[in-house]
């Protein structure tokens, strides 16, 4: 019974958050066939900010430093139940496309920071770099919940923002087409 309780719960609070991030979303956002939103930016679309990121031990890393890489920024949290979803499959992506000059870069975007982040990573094998964010990081990339994925071309253009937690097909289609 309480299993059952802890489901509906669950299916109530997915299904308010799916409702609150549809909403916030940009008319011209498209849905891919696991319902999450798809922004795409045909063509060589404007620029992302010049975003500076703190790392884990305080150093700053500048986005504009994988120029000539394809980048996934995936904005996460620690308590984001799709975020943990996803993770795997940014480990295998990591992997399978480092040899074609992909970078997975983990914004994480709890208010705590480093002190709920590290002890977060000691239980996960994460092969990516993971950053933390700030709320003025998500406005400047116009983050309204997680995860947000957002993709960047070689030559540092904004390709496509994937809202929400998307199929792993559907994720490895969008990056593939940037190679």
């Amino acid at each position: 019974m309480k299993n059952l309780f802890i489901a509906a719960i669950t299916v109530i609070v997915l299904g308010v958050g799916v409702h609150i991030v549809d909403r916030a979303l940009p008319q011209a956002a498209a849905t891919n066939a696991a319902g999450s939103a798809l922004t795409a930016r045909p063509g060589r679309a404007e620029m992302p900010p010049d975003a500076v990121f703190q790392d884990l031990q305080g150093k700053s890393v500048r986005l504009a430093d994988f120029r000539g890489k394809v980048v996934l920024l995936d904005f996460w949290a620690t308590w984001c139940e799709p975020c943990k979803i996803e993770i795997p499959w940014l480990i295998e992506f990591q992997r399978k496309y480092a040899v074609k000059d992909f970078v997975v870069l983990g914004v994480a975007m709890d208010e705590e920071g480093k002190y709920v982040v590290e002890p977060y990573l000691r239980q996960e094998a994460i092969n990516y770099q993971i950053l933390l964010g700030t709320p003025e990081i998500g406005d400047k990339f116009g983050i309204n919940g997680y995860p947000t994925g957002v993709l960047i071309s070689r030559d540092g253009h904004l390709i496509s923002t994937v809202e929400g937690l998307t199929g792993h097909d559907a994720l490895a289609r969008e990056i593939e087409k940037l190679f």
